[in-house]
């Protein structure tokens, strides 16, 4: 387990970097995952897109998107996803997006 500093705050992070709560989470925190999770210094119209998808379906269904819906709903193409999270939506994205990690995610 670790911990991440954003904004002041001392956030808790599973040994997988994800939030263990997704309550705490606010585009700062996202700022600061992107940069200690997943090496992306800055996010671009297309990451949060992808999060702000995510992170709302989230809170609407109580599980993330499946990538169809994901890609679909964002207008990002999934090689693009690929580029934007390099350890992939499941992992990357929904880490970013202060979910739980995603059943099934390896």
């Amino acid at each position: 387990m670790s911990n991440i500093e954003v904004d002041g705050r001392t956030l808790e992070l599973n040994e997988e970097g994800f939030l263990k709560d997704p309550q705490a989470w606010d585009e700062q925190v996202a700022r600061g995952l992107a940069k200690a999770e997943e090496g992306i210094d800055e996010m671009s119209n297309e990451h949060w897109a992808v999060v702000r998808f995510i992170r709302g379906y989230y809170l609407e269904h109580s599980l993330a998107p499946t990538v169809r819906a994901l890609c679909k709903a964002s207008g990002v193409p999934l090689r693009r996803v690929y580029e934007l999270f390099p350890s992939g939506p499941a992992k990357g994205a929904c880490k970013l997006a202060g979910l739980p990690k995603p059943d099934g995610c390896v």
